[in-house]
């Protein structure tokens, strides 16, 4: 009973002091609101005021922070999708169809399998120059005209996007400022500038046309022109403010892809010649002494060591492509 009475006056002590300790740390937090108010220029009697314009923001935050989760989502789900091959053919700019591309490669493979069977090549050598006339000069081309389009309208698009700023600031709708910048710039620009105010005008909303040239012309600046629009769409921000800022953003990565290019170009031309070099002595061997190399040709165990030796140059050639593919 002795020692009872002081343990209950310690706890009493302590709960004093606890409450004494949670007031002063209630009232040094309320004097620092009170300080960041000053400082941000707001008053106490703006209160009420200030708390609703802040609402208004966090909301409109959520709502910009929403939509580009869902534009990040919509291009990850896009990405995973396989392009197909009509889908292939716009984004290069080549107007025909893919019933069309595959019988062009089909006509390819027999002319190519039919000139090596003339020049006298075993019947695997002929087999694998009509693969690669099927599947492999034909989506090279068709890859390389890809890309040329890609570079030609990046040059343009910020350019383009200037242009519609100066328009939208004059007062021009921004569909018409659209259909401006189709008009005045020609190439991939020119076009797909057309073809979203072609689609607007039969009644697609800006929205869905924008995001539908993004997947003819599948790169970062035009999904970020396409969630730009798509963000103004729905919050009603400065269309003009976005695009100027979309124009500085593209021409710095632009100018960062031209950095990483020169500084890669070095590693790109070792990887070329190591490349190539096993092909190269092939061929001059071959035009020196043809017996030579017939044995790798016209035998099961010289086919099986020309196939293997193809299968780890491609892999050779992959590793080396990755190892100096920087992405920007």
């Amino acid at each position: 009973m002795g020692l009872l009475v002081p343990v209950i006056g310690v706890l009493i002590v302590l709960v004093i002091l606890g409450m004494i300790a949670a007031m002063i740390i209630s009232n040094e937090k309320a004097r620092k609101q009170r300080v960041l108010s000053v400082i941000r220029g707001r008053g106490g009697d703006t209160k009420n005021e200030d708390g609703s314009r802040r609402n208004q923001r966090d909301k409109r935050r959520a709502e910009i922070a929403k939509k580009l989760k869902e534009g990040e989502a919509e291009e990850e789900k896009s990405s995973k999708k396989k392009a197909t091959m009509t889908q292939r053919l716009r984004q290069a700019g080549i107007p025909i169809t893919a019933k069309q591309f595959w019988l062009f490669s089909v006509l390819l493979g027999v002319l190519l399998a039919l000139v090596v069977k003339l020049l006298g090549w075993n019947d695997f050598v002929v087999l694998m120059a009509f693969i690669t006339g099927l599947l492999g000069v034909p989506r090279f081309v068709l890859r390389h005209l890809t890309k040329k389009r890609q570079k030609k309208f990046l040059e343009e698009f910020p350019d383009a996007l200037e242009a519609m700023v100066r328009l939208l600031k004059a007062g021009m709708p921004v569909s018409e400022a659209i259909a401006m910048a189709g008009r005045e710039f020609e190439g991939p620009v020119g076009e797909e500038m057309m073809q979203i105010y072609d689609a607007q005008k039969v009644g697609i909303p800006l929205p869905e046309a924008v995001l539908e040239a993004s997947r003819r012309m599948p790169i970062t600046e035009m999904q970020m022109f396409a969630t730009g629009i798509a963000i103004q769409a729905q919050t009603g921000s400065s269309l003009s403010e976005v695009l100027t800022n979309l124009a500085r953003v593209i021409r710095a990565r632009f100018r960062l892809k031209r950095k990483v290019q020169a500084l890669s170009a070095e590693a790109k031309a070792s990887a070329m010649i190591i490349g190539s070099l096993p092909f190269l002595v092939g061929l001059g061997l071959y035009f020196i002494n043809q017996d030579y190399l017939a044995y790798l040709f016209n035998t099961t165990a010289g086919i099986i060591m020309v196939s293997l030796s193809a299968v780890w140059m491609m892999i050779g050639i992959m590793v080396m492509k990755i190892m100096i593919n920087f992405k920007v």
